[in-house]
């Protein structure tokens, strides 16, 4: 039941909202500003509020040298107009703190919250709570101390020394980020969640004579407090290991175009990268991708699959709602060749028309939201890694990737961190110096085989609304031509 009240009746009531949860208690002062946004004529108003725990911690060549703690609250208003928005954030979570970035947003479309009026207020849904549903509310409490984690990177750094060779320096470093977070928006959503994402990193520095070589491991994920309890150093340090030993002294790959077996886990990156963010309505918006008017059509291979989503069992991008409040969705992007969906956010679905798909994710509470990609890969096929491999007379084997760049419309590069010769069906030695060059519309057409052996990485991406968590992925897949710089 919409209950009224007027301007004058707010400015006299003293509003009560938890400060240690964002409980029902904040369910009648965020509805009575929502419901003065309205009254000014807004055609959408959305609050989001965030509370957030943040460590990390460094160790290099066997010390803790940094230690990084940091807590933050606050929160930010969006408001619509039309098909305009605009956002304003604040760290005064009171009500008077929150009804000045309303009058704010407001004031930045010329609208004003009416005076000596009887207003109504905005009928939320009961409080959907995903801490509570999904028994998340202890786990700041479970996750590992200060000392735990500052003990675990050490025995990942003594491992790190003891299994690599020619180590010349290794530094290790994790972090964990509680928050917790709640959505009220004027269509009467009213959600909190608590997320939790952690993880660790490696990075060896090797050098032989004038032979030198780096590499970098990452494990990360979310939905665990347990995450440093139960990690396996003896394997990421092992592979980070073999990666470098197996690079130090190879010989420099020679350029030209090539088929090339690119390896699970973070070899999704390039999809992500080149081709994933072309998917986001943030691009359709900005008229910058190429598939804008796309869907329906075939934009791939037809062996080629491909899904974002929502929430995956300890995938480092999921969550079980996004930043606007609406829960975690499976969203198939492209199916057999054929491009099915974009990922949309509320401002996509306005401008572009196209569905929103749970996408719309921040860095914090001092971003508005944008749609961008959550857990994302590339679906397994029905190929072994060997018959891949066996189908190249002379090719590349990348193994793991390092960093790379793309630029608006698909054209990107990227390092090949452990890359391999393909002759005649078979990997047989290493080279350095790889990087693959290409353009995303023109790639997505050669990938030709997928393996069956699906596997996931965990990363970070950086876009218009800052840098999120997410998860890379795809099987073993083969391109069929490729440019390979090198020497």
């Amino acid at each position: 039941m919409l209950n009224p009240f007027s301007v004058d009746h707010i400015s006299r009531t003293p509003f009560f909202m938890s400060q240690d949860t964002f409980d029902e208690s904040w369910k009648t002062p965020l509805s009575l500003l929502l419901g003065l946004g309205r009254a000014a004529g807004a055609d959408f108003i959305e609050f989001f509020v965030q509370r957030r725990n943040y460590l990390s911690s460094l160790v290099e060549n066997g010390k803790v040298t940094a230690i990084n703690p940091s807590l933050s609250l606050g929160a930010g208003v969006r408001v619509f107009k039309g098909k305009e928005d605009c956002y304003v954030s604040t760290n005064d979570l009171s009500f008077q703190g929150l009804k000045n970035i309303l009058e704010k947003a407001l004031d930045i479309h010329s609208l004003k919250i009416p005076g000596n009026r009887i207003l109504t207020e905005v009928n939320l849904e009961p409080l959907r709570d995903y801490g509570l549903i999904k028994r998340k509310n202890n786990w700041l409490s479970s996750v590992s101390t200060v000392k735990e984690l500052c003990e675990t990177l050490l025995q990942c750094n003594e491992k790190q020394k003891s299994k690599t060779k020619h180590l010349q320096s290794v530094t290790t470093n994790g972090f964990r980020d509680w928050q917790e977070v709640l959505v009220a928006s004027s269509d009467g959503i009213f959600a909190r969640d608590i997320r939790l994402h952690q993880s660790i990193s490696a990075q060896v520095m090797c050098v032989d004579g004038n032979h030198r070589t780096s590499a970098h491991n990452r494990k990360g994920e979310a939905s665990s407090p347990h995450f440093f309890r139960n990690l396996d150093l003896d394997f990421l340090s092992q592979d980070l290991a073999e990666t470098a030993g197996h690079m130090l002294h190879a010989e420099f790959v020679s350029s030209g175009n090539y088929p090339v077996v690119l390896a699970n886990q973070f070899g999704g990156v390039i999809f992500h990268e080149a081709c994933g963010h072309l998917l986001e309505t943030t691009a359709v918006q900005g008229n910058s991708t190429p598939f804008r008017d796309k869907k329906g059509e075939l934009i791939a291979h037809e062996n080629l699959t491909a899904w974002d989503e929502g929430f995956w069992e300890n995938g480092f991008g999921s969550l079980d709602m996004d930043d606007e409040g609406m829960p975690g969705q499976k969203t198939l992007l492209i199916e057999n060749g054929i491009l099915r969906n974009f990922l949309c956010d509320k401002m996509g679905n306005l401008l572009t028309g196209h569905p929103r798909t749970g996408s719309g994710r921040r860095q914090n509470y001092t971003y508005a939201p944008a749609s961008r990609m959550r857990n994302t890969y590339i679906a397994p096929g029905n190929y072994s890694k060997e018959e891949l491999l066996s189908s190249i007379d002379k090719g590349i084997y990348c193994k793991s990737l390092g960093g790379g760049s793309v630029n608006g419309t698909g054209d990107f590069n990227f390092s090949v961190q452990e890359a391999w010769m393909i002759e005649n069906g078979k990997v047989t030695k290493p080279v350095k110096g790889a990087t693959l060059i290409g353009q995303a519309p023109d790639v997505m057409k050669k990938i030709s085989m997928s393996g069956n052996d699906l596997d996931i990485s965990a990363g970070f991406c950086g876009s218009i609304s800052g840098s999120i968590y997410v998860t890379v992925g795809q099987p073993h897949i083969k391109v069929d031509s490729i440019t390979v710089g090198g020497r």
